[in-house]
């Protein structure tokens, strides 16, 4: 049995292996296949030419058996000279051919792509493939175990949120303990103000991406309340996690939230007054630093700074805003002209 003749009537393969109709069968058969892997589904085949084909074709004499055919995809056929030369035979004709639709398996899909266990990068990146890549860190870092004294402390893994195609993101520092218990960055006090920030940017949760530089709460003395920052041994240990965040999203900016966020994603050791406001790069990707919401909520109580301080983060954002050539109107501008009470993004 030759393969790629399974249509021909029984007995018909095997008498026609080596004749000129074989080596043009073969050939058609791998120019369909080049078809089909260039995602071809159906052949369309002229009527005259189905006609054509159905003819019996003209008695031909045929090689002799040990002809030793050896074609591309089939194997080696040969057999012993038979004691007298046998008359020629005619060959049985094929059955006409008619459209057939290839495998669906055969059609290359982008959504069906593999995703490389590394960080996804490139401008083909399908959102399915990053989204994909995104969940396998993800699960990776469920089950890190590379800080032994977090491991024991931490409720769960805070991983991150949003869309795996956002084209801007948003980094802290670390999980507290709503963050903790929830499994999700930035969902306690400080986390409301940041949505009622994004909201006021005219975006959503769900449209950005949130993460922390480390992935588990850093552990605190039993009773001790409140949360304490990570150590910088804590941020480079956990940072790869963020780095491949970075690389399968590719926003377009990023902003970094705080001082100990600035360190851990920037190297930079300076107070956060002299870096607030003044664009930052990392990896080509433009960085915003500005105040954590934490230290706004933090500032609220102080008439002489905390509605000063909104103001500063506002003024971030509306820079955030032009560099991605997204929208703003005179309502957002106009936020902090109004009396503190009045205050849309706070």
């Amino acid at each position: 049995f030759v393969p790629g003749l399974a249509f021909l009537r029984p007995g018909a393969a095997s008498s026609l292996v080596g004749s000129p109709f074989f080596l043009l069968l073969e050939a058609t058969l791998e120019h369909l296949a080049n078809l089909r892997s260039g995602g071809v589904q159906f052949v369309h085949v002229d009527p005259a030419t189905l006609k054509a084909l159905a003819q019996p074709l003209p008695k031909a004499r045929l090689p002799l058996p040990d002809s030793g055919y050896r074609g591309t995809g089939a194997p080696a056929l040969r057999t012993s000279p038979p004691a007298r030369r046998a008359p020629a035979q005619t060959p049985v004709p094929p059955d006409p051919p008619t459209p057939v639709p290839l495998p669906a398996t055969a059609i290359p899909s982008p959504a069906a792509s593999t995703v490389p266990s590394g960080p996804v990068t490139g401008a083909s990146t399908t959102s399915i493939a990053k989204a994909t890549a995104l969940e396998e860190l993800r699960q990776r870092a469920l089950v890190c175990q590379k800080c032994a004294h977090l491991v024991q402390f931490r409720t769960q893994v805070v991983f991150g949120v949003g869309s795996s195609d956002a084209q801007l993101m948003f980094v802290g520092e670390a999980p507290g303990a709503h963050e903790d218990r929830r499994g999700e960055p930035f969902v306690g006090p400080a986390g409301q103000l940041l949505t009622r920030i994004i909201q006021a940017m005219g975006l959503t949760r769900e449209s950005v991406y949130i993460a922390n530089i480390l992935k588990c709460r850093p552990d605190v003395p039993p009773g001790t309340p409140g949360n304490r920052a990570p150590r910088p041994e804590e941020m480079n240990t956990c940072k790869p996690y963020l780095l491949s965040q970075i690389e399968i999203i590719q926003p377009r900016v990023i902003v970094a939230l705080g001082g100990t966020a600035v360190q851990g994603l920037l190297g930079l050791t300076t107070t956060m007054g002299a870096v607030r406001g003044r664009w930052q790069t990392f990896q080509g990707i433009p960085v915003m630093p500005t105040y954590h919401p934490s230290y706004l909520l933090q500032s609220e109580d102080r008439a002489d700074r905390g509605h000063g301080e909104k103001r500063k983060t506002w003024e971030d954002m509306l820079m955030v805003l032009d560099r991605l050539q997204w929208p703003i109107t005179e309502k957002m501008r106009s936020y902090f002209l109004k009396s503190p009470s009045g205050d849309a993004a706070g």
